[in-house]
């Protein structure tokens, strides 16, 4: 059943209660926010500052806010506990809501699964009358929460609108959700065994019901390139690749064809050299095409994948000059989250480093040139 605005808020059933009192229902004539969040999810932490005004703002209006966190990463459930009250501990010790911990995904069937929500920070505004009002990221709150209480917001066409619209974007990605689910989990299983022949067949499963599916596509190439060296097999596959990612016109797709061509971390000893060439020029080409130095486009995403072609095949100056222009657009007219620039500048400067073959610095941020430096598989913009 489709969790949606007018719908009975689901019950709370989390593990345990980490700050304020247990909430065991919720009172008629309140409102509740019902906050899901993760330490390590960026936007999460932004918006913990703006809930807390939030709470105090409207406290003696009868609204309550109740953070989740559901989606802490450890090894197991009291390790993520431990790190999450020590965490709110340093972060956030005047924390002035409730904040819930679970581990059992019992709360994501509740709300975040039959509401087609699969990003976080996402906000669940309870009404007066115990019914869902809205779905929808935190930043929304501000508008919408004068509304709630004034019980106006329900019944507005704005309200109505805005939910339609929600569902009709995330319902395509649940169906997707269910189909690819039992074949990720098989193919994890398979992989973790390295039953390299089922771990195949899942993936070719997937890609046989999704075609578009960009994560089977990688797996797939991945898997027979680099766990099962089919170099008779792997060769058309990445040739299909490489077109789908051109034809396409998608960064992103081309992106990750260029990390499975020259990937530092994989071995390439097998692969016909000048195939993987023609093919990381071709795809170099139009990547620079599609964003080129001189365009305002982030530069951080896709120049690294670039600069690693042309450096491989000995055009240092040029992988150098794409560094350098990465680097400049982390600091570009867009502002990027804090985080994000924290993970990427480290790399960016070591691969700088290496390239030029000695120290670079960029603000008070050094690296010096590392002879076996192996990059992280880059990860596609979210």
């Amino acid at each position: 059943m489709v969790l949606q605005m007018g719908s009975p808020a689901p019950s709370i059933k989390v593990e345990n209660w980490l700050r304020g009192e247990p909430l065991t229902s919720f009172q008629p004539g309140k409102v509740y926010i019902v906050e899901f969040w993760a330490t390590w999810c960026g936007p999460c932490v932004d918006a913990m500052p703006h809930l807390m005004q939030l709470q105090e703002k409207y406290r003696d209006s009868g609204v309550e806010i109740i953070g989740v966190a559901a989606s802490e990463n450890a090894p197991t459930a009291d390790e993520a506990r431990s790190n999450l009250d020590a965490w709110l501990t340093e972060k956030f010790s005047n924390l002035n809501f409730r904040m819930a911990f679970d581990s059992t995904g019992e709360m994501k069937k509740l709300w975040m699964e039959p509401s087609f929500s699969f990003w976080i920070p996402t906000s669940f505004v309870v009404d007066r009358d115990g019914h869902i009002a809205f779905i929808g990221g935190p930043a929304k709150l501000d508008e919408v929460l004068p509304k709630v209480l004034n019980g106006s917001w329900r019944s507005s066409d704005e309200a109505k609108a805005a939910d339609k619209e929600r569902i009709a974007e995330s319902e395509p990605i649940a169906r997707e959700q269910a189909l690819t689910k039992p074949i990720n989990a098989r193919f994890r299983a398979a992989v973790k065994t390295e039953d390299w022949k089922t771990a195949r067949s899942a993936i070719e499963e997937g890609i046989a019901l999704l075609p578009d599916n960009l994560n089977f596509r990688l797996a797939h190439a991945n898997l027979v390139l680099h766990k099962m060296h089919d170099m008779w097999t792997g060769l058309p596959l990445m040739h299909q690749l490489v077109r789908d990612a051109i034809d396409r016109n998608s960064e992103d797709w081309m992106i990750a064809a260029l990390e499975q061509l020259f990937q530092p971390n994989y071995d390439h000893s097998r692969f016909p050299s000048a195939e993987r060439f023609a093919m990381g020029k071709e795809l170099s080409e139009h990547i620079l095409v599609l964003n080129p130095p001189q365009g305002e486009g982030p530069k951080f995403w896709s120049y690294p994948a670039v600069a690693r072609y042309y450096h491989e095949s000995g055009n240092k100056d040029r992988a150098i000059e794409l560094i350098e222009l990465a680097l400049t657009s982390l600091d570009g007219p867009e502002p990027i989250p804090d985080k994000l620039k924290q993970h990427l500048l480290p790399e960016l400067l070591q691969a700088l480093a290496n390239y030029k073959d000695e120290k670079v610095c960029h603000g008070a941020l050094c690296a010096a040139p590392q002879k076996n430096f192996l990059p992280k598989v880059s990860k596609r913009r979210p």
